[in-house]
C-alpha cells in the first residue's frame, strides 16, 4: 500500500463524533472521544460467542467519565439513523454482553473496550443491527440567550451482526450525473438483493475532457438489504493538493468490490 493510500485507509478507521443533547448548543466541552473502528460488521454463528474490541481514545483535558449501553437502530427512507433505547421486537440486543457499564479514562489515554455477541441456537440467516452507545457522564453548562443548557455528548457505534452466512448481493443498475445548485456529481445506482448490508470499496481511474487523469472512489455509505441507493463517486485529492476540477464528459474505469465480490466498470458521464 502506498503512503497516500495508507493515510486514506487510516482516516477511515477512526471517528470523532459529538452529539449534543440540546439543539443550538455549540459544543460539549466535557466530552471528546475517538472510537475505532467506527462500526463493526460481524459474522456470527448461532450458539457461539464472538468477542470484539473497540478502542476509545479520550482527548479531553481532564479525566473523562463515560456510560456504555446498547440501543436499537433503524434506518429511515432518507438513510438517516435513529437510535432507540426501547427494546424492539426481534432486537438482537439480548445477544450482547458488554465488558462494563461505566469507565473513566485519563486525558489523552486509550481504553480497549470488549463486548461479546452470542446469537441463540436456531437463529436463522439474516442481519440484525444494534448500536453501542458511549455517553459522557460529565455535562457542561452552555449559555444560549438567557438560558443555560446542560450539554452532554454521545457516540453511537453501529454493529451489523450477520448470521447463517448472510451476505450482501450488490448490483450496479445504472450511472448518471446529478446536478444540484449548479454542481455536477457522478453517481452510480446500486441495488442490494442480498440479506445483509454492503458497502462498495476500491479506486477507479478517471479521465476528463481536458485529458486529466485522477483516481475516484465510491462514497463509503451502507447499502441496505432490499434497497437501492445512489452512490457518489468522488475525485481523490493527491497529498497536499485539492481535488481536481472535473471537465465533462468524464470516463471512469476500474473495479469496485464488496467482500469477495468484484464488479468491473466502464462508465461515461455526459454533462
Amino acid at each position: 500500500m502506498t503512503g497516500s493510500l495508507a493515510r486514506r485507509a487510516l482516516a477511515k478507521s477512526a471517528v470523532l463524533v459529538i452529539v449534543l443533547a440540546m439543539p443550538g448548543a455549540a459544543a460539549a466541552q466535557g466530552f471528546a472521544a475517538f472510537v475505532s473502528p467506527p462500526r463493526f460488521e460481524v459474522q456470527a454463528k448461532a450458539g457461539e460467542a464472538r468477542r470484539h474490541v473497540m478502542e476509545i481514545h479520550h482527548v479531553g483535558p481532564s479525566t473523562g467519565r463515560f456510560r456504555l449501553y446498547t440501543n436499537d437502530v433503524s434506518f429511515q427512507e432518507d438513510f438517516s439513523v435513529q437510535f432507540s433505547d426501547a427494546l424492539r421486537p426481534g432486537s438482537c440486543r439480548p445477544w450482547v454482553a458488554l465488558e462494563r457499564r461505566e469507565l473513566s479514562i485519563a486525558p489523552d489515554a486509550k481504553y480497549r473496550f470488549r463486548f461479546e455477541v452470542t446469537p441463540p441456537p436456531g437463529t436463522p440467516a439474516g442481519e440484525c443491527v444494534f448500536a453501542i452507545m458511549l455517553e459522557g457522564l460529565d455535562t457542561t453548562k452552555v449559555e444560549q440567550g438567557q438560558i443555560n443548557f446542560p450539554v452532554a455528548g454521545r457516540i453511537g457505534v453501529i454493529v451489523y451482526v450477520q448470521t447463517g452466512g448472510a451476505a450482501p448481493k450488490l448490483a450496479i443498475s445504472g450511472s448518471r450525473l446529478l446536478v444540484s445548485k449548479g454542481e455536477r456529481q457522478p453517481v452510480i445506482d446500486v441495488a442490494n438483493a442480498g440479506n445483509a448490508t454492503g458497502r462498495l470499496e476500491g479506486f477507479l481511474v478517471a479521465k476528463d475532457a481536458s485529458g486529466n487523469e485522477f483516481e475516484m472512489s465510491p462514497e463509503n455509505v451502507p447499502i441496505f438489504p432490499g434497497r437501492k441507493r445512489a452512490i457518489s463517486l468522488f475525485a481523490v485529492a493527491q497529498e497536499g493538493q485539492k481535488p481536481p476540477v472535473i471537465q465533462y464528459p468524464l470516463v471512469v474505469k476500474g473495479t469496485l468490490e464488496w467482500g469477495k465480490n468484484r464488479e468491473t466498470l466502464d462508465l461515461r458521464f455526459e454533462p
